[in-house]
This record gives C-alpha cells, structure tokens and sequence, in this order.
C-alpha cells in the first residue's frame, strides 16, 4: 500500500490549461476516483500520475518520495485502460505474463504469479485462449489480472468499464470492488458515471473544468456537497433546485421566497452562533428527502414548510418511484414507495424538512452553511 500525493500539479497543451491546480491526499489502500465530465481533466491527470504525461507545473508524490520526473516503469503502478490494450497475437497467459517477462523474472515465478492471478480472476480455464475468443468481460478481467501480476503499489484505472453494456458493468463494477477490498492496494479510478463512482468510492474528487471543485469521503460528497455544481452533478436524480431569496433572521427564523412560492421555517437551535443572511440563493433537496403529501388535506395552505404544486411526470423503476411535483417553472422530484400509484396533473403537495435542505448562493454556487 501506498500513500500518493499531487502538489498544485497542473498540464497544458500549447495555449490550453487540461489541469489547472491539482492537490489531492491519498490515503494508503483508499479506492480514490476522479469523477466529472468529459473534457474535465480526470483522465490527464491519471495519465501525469501514470509518467504517460509530464507535468507543466507540480509535483506528485508517492510514500513521501517525489516521482515528478520519474519514468512510468519506475513509479510502481500499474494501468488499466479504456481499451484494455490487450495483445490480440498473444493468448492469455502470454497478456497476463508479458511485463512479468520484460522485467525477466524467473519463468517459475512468473507461472506460479500468472496462476495464482489467474484463479483470483476465474480464468484458470482461459489461459490459453487467444483475446479474440473472450466476451467483452472475460477481456476486461484479463486488463485486471494483468495489472494484478505486477503487485503493484497503485491501481490506476481509466473509466475500464465504458465499454461494456449495462449488465456486465455492474457485474464488473463488483469485481472491481470485490477485489480492492481482498487486496486493500491504494486505487485511483477515473469515471464520468457518478452511480460507479458512489458504489465503488472511499473518497471522491469531483472535477470541472481543470479543477478539483470538491474532495472528501463519497458520503460526504453526497450529503454535505459543498458547491452547487456538486450538489447537482452527484445524485439519481439529481438534486432538486429552486432559486429564490433567502432571509434568516437573528433569532433563526428562515424564509424563502420565488416568483410563485413563499416558504417558511420556525427557529431551530443550532450548534453554533446563527449567522443572520439576507441573499439570492438556490435551496436543493435530494428526493428521499422531501416528504410527498397525498391525504385531503395535503393541498390546503396550513403549513408554511410545503410547497404545493402537481403531478407532471411519475417513473416507476421497480423498487422505487420517482414523482415530480411542478408548480410555476418550478420542481421537485420526491421518491415514494412503489405501490403509491398517481398519474399526471393531480395536485400533491412536498414537505421540505429544513433540517434536509441545502442552499447554495447564487453569485458563486458555494454553499451556505446554517
């Protein structure tokens, strides 16, 4: 296991900045993935981790040791790509073998390394397949195995399940998982799909646009986003948002306000001195957090926490089901049991907890703490 550090580590490419200030910890044997979209900078940053791409500005570390200038093969990683980088005129054993036999191991110790991997992975019966006689995820467990053989100190994996089809995804998104936490070895995965990420993830850097926007444990990512950004990029659904004013008074009392609705809170104590706020602002609510009012008097106006609108879209999936309550441009999903059954246009009404809702300031998406 091993610790890795980036130091305001950043990468350009002629006049375009792919990384522009990157410091992450990461903590020995920590499942560690770089989530955000496309063109964000997640898989140059792996790539500057890996020695596949120099560093414009920074410094990366491992154990302490700076290994900026070191070349991939000395760093003690191994990789896991998209493609899987497979050779397609080698048969598997020959995949899994080949670093072990450019770094000339004795051929003993490679075979006994290859089939102990090999059982680890269930591909003892495939060693001698060539890779154009496996399925997609017989492929994908070989890349694994591959990595595997070389004991290195850091897994870096770049989005390896992209290209599977949903089924097999998730079976091998378990792999994944089942054997980080059998070889408990520090793993740097890169992913846009935020569901992988919360499913494999001890922590969680959520990139935009050459930056990291927020680090932290997944749960904390999840129930404590700091920057709007986060809030609504982490989540299925996605976070709930209405953009409003925001006023807490002296005494705690809060209210919200938007074109069509008006809400209110009483005083709750706080564990710290209130902060009096008085600003344009975006409340979110995640959908197992709102509270969907269906009884007869669920649409009368005698609670100031609730927002009132109607059905205008119900998506059953199976276990749960999602309901999304409108009211002048304005909507809030709510997730319900699956034996609720509503249709379009009936009019419900959402409670908004206020120890469940979060807000984020509308100049500059940070949130705001209450």
């Amino acid at each position: 296991m091993s610790r890795v550090s980036l130091r305001h580590v950043a990468k350009s490419f002629g006049p375009v900045q792919a990384v522009k200030d990157v410091t992450l910890d990461i903590p020995d044997g920590a499942f560690v993935t770089l989530l955000g979209p496309s063109g964000c900078g997640k898989t140059t940053t792996l790539n500057m981790l890996a020695g596949l791409e120099k560093v414009t500005r920074g410094d990366i570390f491992i154990d302490e040791q700076n290994v900026t200038k070191w070349a991939p093969h000395e760093r003690g990683m191994a990789m896991v790509f998209q493609n899987y980088a497979l050779y397609p005129h080698m048969n598997v054993f020959g995949n899994i073998a080949f670093a072990l036999q450019l770094a000339k191991v004795p051929k003993a110790q490679i075979k006994e390394r290859v089939h102990r991997v090999a059982k680890a992975l269930e591909l003892e019966a495939l060693l001698e397949r060539r890779i154009s006689q496996l399925s997609g995820g017989q492929q994908q467990r070989v890349a694994l195995a591959r990595a595997m053989v070389k004991e290195p100190k850091v897994f870096l994996f770049d989005e390896p399940l992209s290209n599977l089809d949903a089924a097999l995804r998730t079976r091998m998104r378990s792999e994944i998982k089942k054997l980080h936490q059998q070889l408990q070895a520090t793993s740097i995965f890169v992913t846009h799909d935020q569901e992988e990420a919360m499913i494999l993830s001890d922590y969680i850097a959520v990139m935009r646009e050459g930056l990291v926007v927020q680090y932290g444990p997944a749960e904390d990512i999840y129930r404590r986003p700091q920057h709007l950004y986060v809030a609504t990029f982490i989540g299925k659904p996605r976070m709930s948002t209405l953009s409003g004013h925001l006023r807490v008074t002296n005494d705690g009392a809060m209210t919200f306000e938007s074109d069509t609705i008006t809400l209110r809170w009483p005083f709750m104590p706080q564990h710290g001195p209130i902060i009096p706020i008085d600003t344009q602002a975006h409340l979110g609510i995640r959908a197992e957090d709102a509270q969907l009012l269906v009884d007869a008097n669920a649409t009368a106006p005698h609670s100031s926490d609730v927002f009132h609108g109607e059905v205008t879209l119900v998506e059953p999936l199976g276990s749960d089901t999602f309901i999304e309550v409108s009211r002048g441009g304005n909507a809030i999903v709510v997730r319900v049991a699956p034996d609720l059954h509503l249709r379009p246009q009936i009019p419900v009404s959402v409670r908004l907890p206020r120890h469940k809702l979060h807000f984020f300031d509308m100049a500059n998406g940070n949130r705001i703490d209450l």
